[in-house]
């Protein structure tokens, strides 16, 4: 009874050693990008803005994506199906995204997080839009 106790934990023990090092993506930039090589990341969008040793991984803060978005007045609908009065002046929106890759030592994307995004009430953030591909509603 014992020696299955032990052969059970041991099993247990190895089982649990068995899992990634990208984690569980959170969002449509993690989905994209975890386990891909970060040449093909920094290709895409450009070079790294830093760098930072951390023990056998690197820690890189890229900012990119840069895009100025014109966003019309919004106006209520009267019954009669006409333009009404003004509920939200037209404004400028400047985006731009930035982000921590960690990169192991093969130059695989371990984790990567979002550290400046412009966060939308219904559709993706921007991060998501440009970095993950998500479509905009």
């Amino acid at each position: 009874m014992n020696f299955r106790m032990m052969t059970a934990a041991g099993i247990a023990l190895v089982l649990a050693g068995c899992t990634t090092t990208t984690g569980v993506a959170r969002n449509e930039v993690e989905k994209r990008w975890l386990g891909q090589p970060a040449g093909a990341f920094f290709a895409q969008f450009g070079p790294p803005i830093s760098d930072v040793e951390a023990g056998s991984d690197t820690v890189y803060s890229w900012k990119g994506g840069y895009k100025t978005r014109r966003i019309p007045a919004e106006y209520e609908k009267t019954a009669d199906g006409k333009r009404g009065k003004r509920i939200a002046a037209a404004r400028t929106e400047y985006l731009s995204c930035a982000v921590q890759l960690t990169v192991s030592s093969d130059y695989v994307i371990r984790s990567i997080r979002i550290a400046g995004d412009r966060k939308r009430p219904t559709g993706p953030s921007w991060c998501e839009e440009f970095l993950g591909g998500a479509k905009a509603e």
